[in-house]
C-alpha cells in the first residue's frame, strides 16, 4: 500500500468515527427524515433587495470550508447552484460550533439563517442554526477533471454530477429537449402511446436483439429493438397519428454513437407521405434547438451546424455517383455490379449482394463523410428497406430517406409500405438473406401481415435518434455524455 492509499483509508476511517461519535451522543444524522427548506440558492441571490435581512433555510452539500477561528465560511451546493453562509460560534452556540467544525466537504447540511451581503460583496446567509441532515463517508475529488480514467466520472455518475456544474447543465437540457419534443407532437395532434419492450418477435429495424426468458411460459423473448410495426398496428385501428418515445435495445457494439439502451422516437400519421415526414422533421429538430439555445445555428466541436429549414435533399444513388463515377442501376446485371465495386472501388463485396446493396455499401464508404450540414439523402434500395412503399418511378429504390447532421444519421422515415402481399414476399427475402448469413436480417412477423390485410392507410413514419440529436444541440461527444448512467462492463 502506497503513502498515498493509506492516508486514504486513514481519513475514510476518521469519517466513520465522526458519525459513531454523532450516534453516541445521540445526533445521528441518518435519523433525520424531513427538512423544511423555504429557499434556493439561486432564488436568493436572485432577490436580494427583497429578502436582506430576513430568514431563510437551505439545505445542500458542503463544497468549500474556510475557518477563522471562531467564526468559518462555507460553501452550499443545492438543486440550483451555490451560496455562501457565515457561521459564528457566538450565533450557532459553542457545542453545535464544536460539531460544525468537525463537518466534512461532501457532508449535507441545513442551514438556518438571515440573508445579508459580505464586505466583499457576497450575498451570503448568517448562520442562526446548523444541522448536519446526512454523513459523507466518501471523500470528492478535489479536481474531477483531472482524472486520468474517464470511465470513471460515467461510472459515478453521482460524483461527476457534484463536483461538474457543466455536467448537471447537460441533462437539464437534455430534460429541455425530451419536453419540447413532446410539445412539438402534441401541438400538432399525434397521441402519446406505450407499446411492448418484451416482445416474441424483435422487428421494425435491422439489428441484434437482447433475448431473455419468461419463466411461467417457458418462452425466450427479445427486447424490443424499434416498436415501429406496434404503432403501424395501432394506425390500423383507427389512430391516425401516434408517437412513443422511449428505450430501444441493440445488441451490438459500443462507441461514442452507440449505447446498447438508447431512447428513440418514432411517429406514424395517417394520409401522409415521406414527404411530410422531412418537413416535420427539419420543424421538430429546428424547434428544439431554438428552445435549448434561442437560434437554429449550433456549434458541434468547433464545425457550426445550421438546422433552419428547408434541408438540403439528394437521393442516395446520385450522391453515389456523384463520388464516384458509378451508376450502379444502369450496370447490366448484380455480378457485373459485384465486378465493377471491387476492382473499380475497392470495396468488401460479398457473393449475396445486389446493385441496391452495393448503392448503400458505396454510399456509406464514400458519401457519409460529407454530410455534414443537414441533409436529407433520399430513395434508399428496396434490398435493405423491407418497410418501405416502393418509388412508383423506379421499383429498385425506396420512398425513403435518412437525415444526417455532422455525418450522423439521425433520423430514418418513409412511406410505409401497406402492401400486405409485397410486405410478406419481402420479409420471405429477408428470411433468405438470414439463412446466407445476415443476422440482422428482418424477422417475419405474420400478425404484422394480417394487419396490413385488415387495412393500413398511406402512411408516413419516422423515427428519431433522440440520444443523437442531444449529443448535437449539447455538444457532447460522446453519447456517454447525454445518458445519466450508459452501459459500462463491471468492474472485477
Amino acid at each position: 500500500m502506497t503513502n498515498e492509499e493509506q492516508n486514504l483509508n486513514e481519513l475514510l476511517i476518521i469519517r466513520r468515527e465522526k458519525l459513531k461519535h454523532l450516534q453516541d451522543i445521540g445526533k445521528d444524522p441518518f435519523k433525520v427524515e424531513k427538512v423544511h427548506v423555504t429557499h434556493l440558492s439561486k432564488e436568493i441571490i436572485d432577490n436580494f433587495d427583497s429578502l436582506e435581512g430576513k430568514s431563510v433555510t437551505i439545505a445542500g452539500r458542503l463544497m468549500a470550508k474556510r475557518g477563522h477561528g471562531k467564526a468559518s465560511f462555507v460553501n452550499v451546493q443545492d438543486n440550483e447552484g451555490r451560496i455562501q453562509s457565515y457561521v459564528r460560534e457566538d450565533r450557532i452556540g459553542t457545542e453545535d460550533y464544536e460539531l460544525f467544525v468537525a463537518y466534512d466537504i461532501g457532508d449535507i447540511v441545513e442551514i438556518n439563517g438571515e440573508v445579508f451581503k459580505t464586505n466583499k460583496g457576497e450575498i451570503s446567509i448568517k448562520a442562526t442554526t446548523v444541522r448536519l441532515l446526512s454523513k459523507s463517508l466518501q471523500i470528492l475529488p478535489e479536481k474531477w477533471h483531472g482524472l486520468k480514467d474517464q470511465d470513471l466520472r460515467y461510472r459515478q455518475r453521482y460524483v461527476d454530477l457534484i463536483v461538474n456544474p457543466e455536467v448537471k447543465e447537460t441533462f437539464l437540457k437534455r430534460n429541455k429537449i425530451i419536453k419540447a419534443v413532446r410539445e412539438f407532437l402534441d401541438d400538432k395532434g399525434y397521441l402519446e402511446v406505450e407499446t411492448p419492450i418484451l416482445t416474441t418477435i424483435a422487428g421494425g429495424a435491422a439489428a441484434r436483439p437482447f433475448i431473455t426468458h419468461h419463466n411461467t411460459l417457458d418462452l425466450d423473448m427479445q427486447l424490443r429493438i424499434a416498436n415501429e410495426l406496434y404503432l403501424k398496428r395501432l394506425i390500423v385501428g383507427g389512430f391516425d397519428k401516434v408517437y412513443e418515445m422511449g428505450k430501444m435495445f441493440r445488441n451490438e457494439g459500443i462507441s461514442i454513437k452507440h449505447n446498447p439502451e438508447f431512447t428513440n422516437m418514432e411517429l406514424y400519421a395517417a394520409y401522409n407521405d415521406y414527404h411530410d415526414m422531412m418537413e416535420i422533421t427539419e420543424n421538430l429538430v429546428a424547434y428544439c434547438a431554438e428552445k435549448v439555445h434561442g437560434t437554429t445555428v449550433i456549434n458541434y466541436q468547433g464545425v457550426e451546424i445550421d438546422f433552419k429549414p428547408p434541408w438540403k435533399r439528394a437521393s442516395m444513388h446520385d450522391l453515389v455517383e456523384e463520388k464516384t463515377g458509378i451508376n450502379f442501376y444502369e450496370v447490366a446485371t448484380d455480378e457485373e455490379a459485384r465486378k465493377i465495386a471491387k476492382e473499380k472501388l475497392h470495396l468488401d463485396v460479398e457473393n449475396r449482394m445486389t446493385r441496391g446493396h452495393l448503392v448503400a455499401l458505396a454510399f456509406e464508404e464514400f458519401c457519409e463523410k460529407d454530410l455534414i450540414q443537414p441533409t436529407f439523402v433520399l430513395h434508399h434500395p428496396v434490398e435493405i428497406s423491407p418497410l418501405a412503399k416502393r418509388n412508383p418511378d423506379n421499383p429498385l429504390i425506396t420512398n425513403r430517406f435518412e437525415a444526417f447532421a455532422n455525418t450522423w444519421e439521425i433520423a430514418n422515415a418513409f412511406s410505409e409500405l401497406n402492401d400486405p402481399i409485397d410486405q410478406k414476399e419481402r420479409f420471405e427475402e429477408q428470411l433468405r438473406q438470414k439463412e446466407a448469413g445476415d443476422d440482422e436480417a428482418h424477422p417475419m412477423d405474420l400478425d404484422f401481415v394480417n394487419a396490413l390485410e385488415v387495412g393500413l392507410p398511406p402512411t408516413g413514419g419516422l423515427g428519431i435518434g433522440i440520444d443523437r440529436m442531444i449529443m448535437l444541440l449539447t455538444d457532447s461527444p460522446s453519447i456517454r455524455d447525454i445518458i445519466l448512467f450508459p452501459t459500462m462492463k463491471p468492474i472485477e
